[in-house]
Formats: structure tokens, C-alpha cells, sequence
């Protein structure tokens, strides 16, 4: 059986991590199959989101395969696509990491590939490769910071710290908190909303964002100029600012937080 399952779902696909028996963890199969599989997810006209969770309810993702590290910095996508088959790649479409239960080490950096979070309230999160030395190698030293500042992210990865859920919402890694076993059917329903949508300008967005941060502003402006501008002229978005015109309000989706965010 594969160690990744790939289903469709209209225009959004999910990528089931399918190692329950070992936490889900990564070993250079599997690396090579979520290289390949977001390679053709990027290549299909037709696939619109990425959908990213674990397989068995217990974990989205407990790293890299300790046992066969150096596997992992052999396969034929170890420079191109990174050690667990991800940290280079950018399908260039909207990703959503829906974390059920544990989510460690190299997890942390697969959730932090995705776009945003969608995190079950049971969800436990912690970079404990501390504990073997083990340094992060799938983009967790850039990616974190970036999402959660250099000052949370430092003291995740000097302490090795686990947190929960709430924690994680706090700071930032998690975008929403939902009841547990609701993570991947929230992600899904967030997905099928993105992919209503026309994808041109979302894509844009994203492309603009994700090139723009950390540039001086002026030039990241002169990147939202490139890449933003183009599509309003598109015929894509002359339909939906007509649907406009003529009443169109679709319903948008709203938050599903578990419980309210509190300081502790």
C-alpha cells in the first residue's frame, strides 16, 4: 500500500500521510512519493487546493524517520524537493495542513509548509528532535520565524517546549482550533471555499505575498504591481465583477474556534 494516499475530491485534493503505525513519520519513500505527489498537483490544471493531514486520528506527523536518516539525504529529491520531499517545492495553489494529535519535528515543518493550519484541540506540537540532535532540515529555521516570529520560534527550537492547541492559536501557528476530529473536515470545508473561488487572483495574492515577505517595502509593492495587476484585467475577474454588479454576495466562511483565544 502506498505511504502516501492521494484522493480528489472535486477540485481539491488530500494527501494523507499513511504511516499511522509509525507516527506517520517520513522515511525516504515517502519522501519520494510527497515529492512527486505535489509536483503533480502543481502540474493539474484541474486541482485547485492541497489538502495535508496524517493518517489513524492519533498523528498528523512525528518527522523525519530517525532510523533511516541517511536515506533521506540520499533519494533523488533530497536537493530538489528536501530531505522528507517538500521543503523546496512551491505548487504555487493555496495548501492547508489539517494537524490531528501529534505533531513533531519535521511534522511541525510540513504543517508550517502549508499555507495556514487548521489545528485539532487535542493536537500536541513540539520540535523534541532537540532531544537527539537532530537539527531541523526541512525549512522549520525559516519557515517558523516567519509565521510566528523569531522569538517564539527560537524558543521552540532551542527548548524542544511541546505545546498545545491553544498555545499554538496564541502565537500564531494555528489559524483555527476545532473540536478533535474535526481538524481535516474543517480544512476540507475551508478548501472547497478557496476553490469556488476564481483562482486567478487568489493565486496571485498568494504568489505576491509569499515573494514579497521580507523585501523592503517599495520593492515588494513593485511585486504586487507584477503579479497582481494582470489579473484584474483577466476575463476571470470581469465575470465576477459583473456577478457583483448584478447582486451576487456569496456567504464567507467564518472562523469554528473551539474555544476562545486567552492570554495564560
Amino acid at each position: 500500500m502506498s505511504k502516501l494516499l492521494i484522493e480528489r475530491d472535486g477540485d481539491v485534493t488530500l494527501f494523507t500521510l499513511n504511516r499511522p503505525e509509525v507516527h506517520n513519520n517520513v522515511d525516504a519513500d515517502l519522501a519520494v512519493e510527497l515529492a512527486e505527489g505535489i509536483t503533480a498537483f502543481s502540474d493539474d490544471d484541474a486541482a485547485k487546493v492541497l489538502v495535508v493531514t496524517g493518517a489513524g486520528g492519533e498523528t498528523f506527523c512525528a518527522g523525519a524517520n530517525l532510523n533511516g536518516m541517511n536515506e533521506l539525504f540520499e533519494h533523488p529529491y533530497t536537493y530538489t524537493a528536501g530531505p522528507m520531499g517538500f521543503a523546496l517545492l512551491d505548487p504555487g495553489k493555496p495548501t492547508i495542513a489539517a494537524v490531528n494529535g501529534w505533531c513533531l519535528a519535521g511534522g511541525v515543518e510540513l504543517a508550517c509548509w502549508c499555507d495556514f493550519r487548521i489545528v485539532a484541540e487535542n493536537a500536541r506540537i513540539g520540535l523534541f528532535n532537540k532531544r537527539w540532535g537532530v537539527p531541523l532540515a526541512d525549512g522549520g529555521t525559516q519557515r517558523l520565524a516567519r509565521i510566528v516570529g523569531m522569538g517564539n520560534a527560537l524558543w521552540m527550537i532551542e527548548t524542544g517546549i511541546e505545546i498545545d492547541a491553544q498555545r499554538a492559536r496564541l502565537i500564531g501557528l494555528a489559524q483555527e482550533v476545532v473540536p478533535a476530529g474535526q481538524a481535516l473536515d474543517r480544512a476540507m470545508e475551508l478548501a472547497c471555499h478557496i476553490a469556488s473561488y476564481p483562482q486567478g487572483g487568489i493565486r496571485a495574492d498568494r504568489q505576491a505575498a509569499v515573494t514579497g515577505f521580507g523585501l523592503p517595502l517599495a520593492e515588494a509593492l513593485q511585486v504586487e504591481v507584477e503579479t497582481c495587476h494582470p489579473p484584474v484585467r483577466a476575463a476571470e475577474a470581469a465575470a465576477g465583477m459583473a456577478s457583483f454588479a448584478a447582486g451576487s454576495r456569496p456567504e464567507p466562511p467564518r472562523p469554528r474556534d473551539a474555544a476562545p483565544v486567552q492570554e495564560r
